[in-house]
């Protein structure tokens, strides 16, 4: 697909790809609720960078930060630390999601599942 096909703006196709090799690469790391996480908020994030591919300069450049903050990985003194937390990132793409009116796109916890019961828990009959 290229930019032209859609009639998206020049750095929309580079934002989408972004949050899609970043998901391909943390799919290798995240399990369950963690994965849903990150797969819901690449999919926000996708709807909210095509939505924007023709608003203010403004609007677009909320939208890209938050791509951003999804993505980049923080450095210290050269060595790699790890991913930041997803639920900071879920605070920053619902906080851009709601800036540009779209609550349709905000990421909210799941709470259809039971949660898991400790060990420690559960009694012994």
């Amino acid at each position: 697909m290229t930019v032209e096909e859609h009639g998206f703006a020049p750095g929309t196709d580079v934002l989408i790809r972004k949050v899609d090799s970043h998901l391909a690469a943390v799919r290798g790391s995240l399990r369950g609720p963690e994965l849903e996480l990150a797969e819901r908020l690449a999919a926000s994030l996708r709807e909210l960078v095509v939505a924007t591919a023709q608003a203010s300069a403004a609007d677009r450049a909320q939208v890209r930060a938050a791509v951003h903050y999804f993505v980049l990985r923080r450095e210290s003194r050269g060595n790699l630390l790890s991913v930041r937390s997803l639920a900071a990132a879920q605070r920053v793409v619902n906080k851009v999601a709601r800036q540009l009116d779209r609550p349709d796109l905000l990421v909210e916890v799941r709470r259809d599942r039971e949660p898991a019961v400790p060990a420690g828990d559960i009694a012994l009959r």
